[in-house]
C-alpha cells in the first residue's frame, strides 16, 4: 500500500481561528492537536476540530497544497471548508474509528 500525506484544516469553532497542516498520519497528528500536544499556534489558540482534509500521494503535492491554502484570502479557505464540510462538524470521530 502507497503512503498517503494529508492536507488538512483544523478549526476553533465554526467561522473560528484555523490552522493548515500537512502530515502522513492524519488520525494522530489530530489526536496529538486535541491532546494539546502539539507546541505553539494549535495549543495557545485551542485550535482542536477537524474540519477539512484531503488526500495527496506524495509529500510534494501535499506540501505545495498547504502552502498554496495558506496564501489564500480567508473567505476562500472558509468556502472550501463550507463545500467539504456544511455544517463544520469535527471528522476526526469519522476519521479515527
Amino acid at each position: 500500500m502507497n503512503k498517503q500525506f494529508y492536507v488538512y484544516i483544523l478549526a476553533s469553532q465554526r467561522n473560528g481561528t484555523l490552522y493548515i497542516g500537512v502530515t502522513s498520519n492524519l488520525i494522530q497528528r489530530v489526536w496529538q492537536h486535541k491532546k494539546g500536544l502539539v507546541e505553539g499556534f494549535t495549543k495557545r489558540y485551542c485550535v482542536k476540530e477537524l474540519v477539512y482534509f484531503e488526500v495527496h500521494y506524495t509529500a510534494e503535492s501535499a506540501i505545495t497544497r498547504e502552502k498554496q491554502i495558506k496564501k489564500w484570502r480567508r473567505a476562500w479557505k472558509v468556502q472550501l471548508i463550507e463545500d467539504f464540510n456544511p455544517d463544520w462538524e469535527d471528522l476526526y470521530d469519522h476519521v479515527a474509528f
